[in-house]
């Protein structure tokens, strides 16, 4: 997991080969002027999810991992809260391949706030619980990344 600030998100492109196309896209786009939808920006590799969410409670996140898929992950309108753990620490579940998701019935580890103007990345190898807000709907982005 990785938690900075989006003005130093260009430092992160070596990690990923498609790294590079997110900080392009983030630097020609006003995200804020998006309509909630999915934008292909490499087909299935990489792709954008502009979201309205729904902020949950501690209690209704649900503990999460994908396998193929790098999330980048972007709160635009408010700060939220995010757990984490890592993956080697998890139960085995069920991984479901069409959706490329992995719930758990446990609880994150710790938690991080994620402001507006930061960004958080999580790897296969790390288990997170996003959208934990008191604002019931909210703006954000996730960048879907092909690991």
């Amino acid at each position: 997991m990785i938690l900075d600030t989006l003005e130093n998100i260009g430092k992160y492109a070596n990690l990923n080969p498609l790294f590079p196309k997110v900080v392009e896209y983030l630097q020609n786009t006003d995200l804020l002027a998006q309509e909630p939808g999915r934008v292909n920006i490499d087909g299935n590799k990489l792709f954008v999810n502009h979201n309205l969410a729904h902020g949950k409670t501690v209690d209704d996140a649900m503990l999460e991992t994908h396998d193929a898929m790098i999330d980048i992950q972007i709160p635009l309108s408010c700060p939220e809260v995010m757990g984490y753990i890592p993956r080697q620490l998890l139960p085995d579940a069920e991984y479901d391949a069409k959706k490329d998701i992995t719930f758990y019935p446990v609880r994150p580890e710790q938690y991080i706030t994620v402001h507006p103007g930061e960004f958080v990345i999580f790897f296969p190898q790390d288990g997170h619980a996003p959208c934990i807000s008191p604002v019931p709907e909210y703006r954000k982005v996730i960048f879907k990344v092909k690991a």
